[in-house]
């Protein structure tokens, strides 16, 4: 007998139908002689169902009352699964996220989980239960509740699949693995039989949507058996493991791209130690995420400098560098909203000089002006204008030889592209 975690997303219970079609997965899974977990996230929209109705009765609705409200999302999907498959005739019982024993920093919005007790998951377990999990939520030593930020039940699952021990963990979505890229942008986006955690890390958190960053922390960082698979077919999903075969050939595994960035520009600030410490430490302080940094020449011992974060966060963060105008004088801020990352990513780069290069080449011949550069051994990322964004992919996913022939699933049985 294994243990298995099954992580269920939006898509896979969208309506009653498909939470019909997951139960009957679940109970399948069950009569293999399995014991099983299952995380469950919001049905279909009903996340941003949620902020929408809070927006429209207060713009700026309180971060603790938005997390007692978007918890309520992923109650109704465990309880609602939960039904399912007792009508099936099996034993099952739900449970919140702090139920299941998940204690959080003290954060509303994207806290972290700092310590996940299961006695209520390992009890239900003893007794040939199925167990239910709401995803994205806990609750801190005080009782408050939170939430892990959006992709959040990625991460509750692939943490509660360390905690107990599981023998695999499998995110079920609408797509049938992990592939090459997006494969409803490039069609003959290729499908990958296993990726390595860093490099799942690294798409992650470039921009792919597959799997929430923290959730691929926490499977390198525990070990954790991770599949990624369709909800909708049989298929066999790909693996995210410590090391992988390298294919003959492929030195870029993957393409992400990232839609939520912008850009801003402190220009003619004083060139003298501390700069970058005082600009970014403020960032730090209002929790504001910093990806790219870029600092230009200095010119009569002023310095121009440039760094990317979220649309999301930009308004704030251009607050922040505003109020340190008093203490760092510069002559000007400006900000770029109309902006893409895109990235490719591949451990195959490290012995694979001139990649990078390559990259630079195929965006120059889409005619496109590439406005910032950031590296690491497995990874390169571009930020360049929004609206050449596919051409770009499909070029760069040409360039690499990643392009396949082989029919690319998406959504549900019906649905193939």
């Amino acid at each position: 007998m294994s243990l298995y975690v099954m992580k269920f997303g939006g898509s896979s219970v969208g309506d009653t139908e498909r939470m019909k079609r997951v139960a009957r997965r679940i109970v399948e899974k069950q009569d293999e002689g399995h014991q099983c977990v299952v995380v469950v996230s919001a049905m279909g929209d009903t996340t941003d169902d949620l902020i929408d109705q809070a927006k429209l009765l207060n713009p700026e609705p309180p971060a603790r009352e938005m997390d007692m409200l978007m918890t309520t999302g992923e109650q109704i999907s465990m309880s609602l699964l939960s039904m399912a498959i007792h009508q099936l005739g099996r034993s099952a019982v739900s449970l919140t996220g702090w139920q299941a024993g998940f204690r959080t920093e003290p954060v509303h919005g994207k806290a972290r989980i700092m310590d996940i007790i299961p006695e209520r998951v390992q009890s239900a377990l003893q007794n040939d239960q199925i167990v239910i999990v709401a995803g994205f939520q806990g609750m801190t030593e005080d009782g408050e509740i939170t939430t892990l930020g959006r992709g959040g039940s990625d991460t509750t699952a692939v943490a509660l699949a360390a905690a107990i021990g599981a023998d695999v963990c499998e995110i079920y979505t609408d797509v049938d693995g992990i592939y090459s890229t997006d494969p409803r942008m490039v069609k003959c986006a290729r499908k990958l039989e296993e990726i390595s955690y860093d490099e799942m890390l690294e798409l992650a958190n470039l921009g792919a949507a597959v799997l929430h960053p923290r959730a691929v922390e926490y499977a390198k960082h525990h070990n954790v058996h991770l599949v990624v698979r369709s909800s909708f077919n049989y298929n066999e999903g790909t693996a995210v493991k410590e090391e992988t075969s390298v294919e003959q050939g492929v030195v870029v595994s993957g393409i992400a791209y990232d839609k939520n960035v912008a850009r801003i520009s402190i220009l003619g600030v004083e060139d003298i130690p501390g700069v970058l410490a005082q600009v970014f430490g403020a960032l730090a302080d209002a929790s504001i995420n910093v990806d790219i940094i870029v600092q230009s020449g200095v010119q009569d011992g002023k310095a121009d400098f440039s760094f990317t974060t979220s649309l999301s966060e930009s308004e704030y963060a251009l607050e922040v560098i505003h109020g340190l105008k008093s203490k760092l004088p510069y002559r000007e801020v400006t900000s770029e909203t109309n902006l893409v990352k895109v990235s490719i990513v591949g451990a195959g780069m490290i012995s694979h000089p001139g990649v990078a290069a390559q990259m630079f080449d195929v965006i120059s011949k889409q005619g496109v002006s590439i406005k910032m550069v950031s590296t690491s051994e497995i990874k390169t990322s571009c930020v360049i204008e929004n609206g050449n964004l596919e051409q770009v992919v499909r070029a760069l996913h040409t360039a690499y030889n990643l392009d396949t022939d082989a029919q690319v699933f998406v959504g549900g049985p019906q649905e193939r592209r």
